[in-house]
């Protein structure tokens, strides 16, 4: 039990652990197409309702969890500083998840973690609906970023820059640590990779790369 959480907030949890971990298994041993979630209920012990009730649709019992972090870049560059640009806000947030190993930024080897990023590897629906949810937020933070005066065209391309970087150092942590690295391993040069990824959005890719 955490720390303020009281009986039933625990066992709500419990049960949506319970019907995750269980949705993960069915999906992994016979592939997400081919199981119910009628079928999930029953193995879970709740009914179909019940796991409506923790999640929307069956693709969030794979993603839901990712689904908590799809604004984060936005909420980096609506809650800058004054003064701050969007690059070193989205950098600054980083960072502060690389120094606490943040499994949303893909810093973790729990194995139901890998188990659900690994599923949506290999599941054509499940890329599209994460494909659909961050292509919303690299919108969104392209509208942010003209409200506050730049060319909508350009926004745009600032969006996607930092949206790119994020996202290649996030797959770089997972490709790592599917290949057989721990996460503290990964994790033990995450910081220099996201200041040189950063960078080369901050400096443009005037000079990137030099053919031979």
């Amino acid at each position: 039990m955490t720390a303020g959480e009281g009986l039933r907030e625990r066992k709500k949890r419990e049960t949506g652990t319970r019907i995750w971990c269980t949705a993960l298994d069915l999906f992994t041993e016979r592939g997400f197409d081919h199981v119910s979630v009628a079928e999930i209920a029953a193995a879970a012990d709740v009914s179909k309702m019940t796991v409506f009730n923790y999640f929307g649709t069956k693709e969030d019992l794979v993603i839901a969890p990712m689904m908590h972090h799809v604004g984060d870049v936005v909420r980096a560059v609506r809650e800058r500083a004054p003064g701050e640009s969007a690059v070193a806000a989205v950098r600054r947030q980083f960072l502060d998840m690389v120094e606490s190993r943040d499994p949303s930024v893909g810093l973790t080897d729990e194995p139901r973690s890998l188990q659900a990023r690994q599923l949506v590897e290999k599941t054509p629906v499940l890329l599209q609906r994460a494909a659909l949810a961050f292509g919303g937020a690299e919108r969104e933070l392209a509208e942010v970023l003209a409200q506050e005066g730049g060319d909508p065209m350009l926004a745009a391309v600032a969006a996607a820059q930092l949206t790119g970087a994020r996202n290649a150092l996030i797959n770089e942590h997972h490709r790592r640590i599917l290949g057989g690295e721990s996460a503290q391993e990964v994790a033990a040069a995450a910081a220099e990779r996201a200041e040189r990824a950063f960078a080369q959005v901050e400096k443009g890719l005037g000079g990137y790369p030099r053919p031979a």
